[in-house]
């Protein structure tokens, strides 16, 4: 997947663009090594059939630093989904839902409520985060911008969700919810693998899968 600071071209209205932010001090300075953007592009590489683009971006934990990056992601880059990773405890640095709040039109309380719902499965210090999730929106293009955890683990927890016993259905995950979500802000439309996640949409929005 493309990684670029000049914008990407999208190849068809169902192509994809997908933002990935990893906000880390210590990263950011080379510290150490990034786990959070390579989590997503692996998950996401896991979890999308239809067609996706990425544009990646390693900051630090600047509240005005990244409420500009989200910004210039999606009114500069197009993006119609921005994941971001880290800056979400209650640390003094920990600045990334305020930093996305800044960059919001309108919040979207359900994920952030479902992601802890996920996290208190293992442990209840997941009542400290405090991940948002908003819509940015111009005149003529919206993107769904999601916080999520810092481990690579609580990510893909968060994303596909929790099977029961015998792989049957325990706690859904966020990104079933996601394909229709930008599905009604105008966006491409998202197809996932079944096996990973199963996007969830009304019948009346379901296209026939793709071949």
């Amino acid at each position: 997947m493309a990684a670029s600071s000049a914008p990407l071209v999208r190849r068809n209205p169902d192509d994809l663009i997908v933002g990935l932010v990893s906000v880390s001090d210590r990263a950011s300075r080379g510290d150490y090594r990034d786990e959070g953007i390579p989590s997503l592009l692996e998950w996401l590489e896991s979890a999308l059939v239809s067609p996706w683009q990425s544009v990646t971006r390693l900051i630090p934990d600047e509240s005005a630093g990244i409420t500009e990056t989200l910004a210039e992601l999606v009114d500069r880059q197009r993006c119609d989904l921005v994941l971001t990773t880290g800056g979400t405890g209650p640390g003094r640095r920990d600045v990334t839902p305020e930093a996305t709040l800044a960059a919001a039109t309108r919040e979207m309380p359900g994920f952030g409520e479902q992601m802890r719902q996920i996290s208190l499965q293992f442990v209840p210090t997941a009542i400290l985060s405090r991940q948002v999730a908003v819509l940015r929106e111009t005149a003529d293009h919206a993107a769904l911008i999601i916080n999520l955890p810092g481990q690579p683990k609580a990510i893909r927890e968060t994303l596909e969700g929790l099977k029961g016993q015998g792989g049957a259905r325990g706690v859904p995950g966020i990104f079933a919810a996601v394909p229709y979500c930008i599905d009604l802000i105008g966006g491409p439309y998202i197809e996932t693998r079944e096996g990973i996640v199963k996007a969830f949409r009304p019948k009346s929005a379901i296209r026939p899968p793709r071949t």
